[in-house]
């Protein structure tokens, strides 16, 4: 993993923030500890083996291109507004990270299903399980990273989609944890 290349990553956001709002005004003295390191939380859990990833939503890169740049490992990152799609193209142009910017809604976008898929307040669960299952091959798996809303999240998405879901959890993390997801079918499919 390379601190420099997140550090001048966590850099570029906070250059960028002001213009395209990518992390709120009281967020900025803190991207490293609120998004670069909550983003790599999802390392632990990030087979060796991984080829490919998406990231769903990406909006400033949190998580997607904060794995990308600490993995190596080849993400598409979606994101349909225009100027945080043209500050991921720069900051994995500037990191050399392995990404691959879609400027597009997630429905629509071009890619094949992968064996990861990442996104970070994006969607409650419920929709966020439809936005992925398309997108995700069958042996593969979702990491979601969830606040103190995750029970009423969990209650919601229940009756409508048929999963395996595993929470991460670990000490120091409060009332957050990392929603690991697999075997996404919907409720109304035979």
């Amino acid at each position: 993993m390379s601190e420099e290349k997140l550090r001048h990553f966590a850099a570029l956001v906070s250059k960028w923030s002001p213009k395209i709002n990518l992390v709120s005004k009281s967020d900025q003295p803190h991207i490293w500890e609120r998004h670069v390191q909550d983003s790599l939380r999802l390392l632990p859990f990030i087979p060796k083996t991984t080829s490919r990833a998406i990231d769903l939503g990406s909006g400033a890169g949190f998580p997607g291109l904060v794995l990308c740049i600490a993995t190596g490992i080849p993400f598409d990152l979606i994101e349909s507004d225009s100027r945080k799609s043209a500050f991921l193209m720069e900051a994995a142009r500037q990191t050399g990270a392995a990404a691959k910017i879609h400027n597009c809604r997630i429905e629509s976008a071009p890619v094949k299903p992968a064996a990861l898929i990442t996104a970070r307040a994006l969607a409650p669960l419920e929709k966020l399980l439809g936005l992925a299952s398309p997108l995700l091959t069958p042996e593969g798996f979702c990491l979601f990273p969830k606040g103190k809303g995750v029970e009423d999240e969990l209650t919601l998405a229940t009756p409508l989609w048929h999963t395996k879901i595993e929470r991460l959890s670990s000490p120091g993390w409060g009332e957050s944890c990392i929603l690991k997801v697999s075997q996404i079918r919907h409720a109304g499919a035979a």
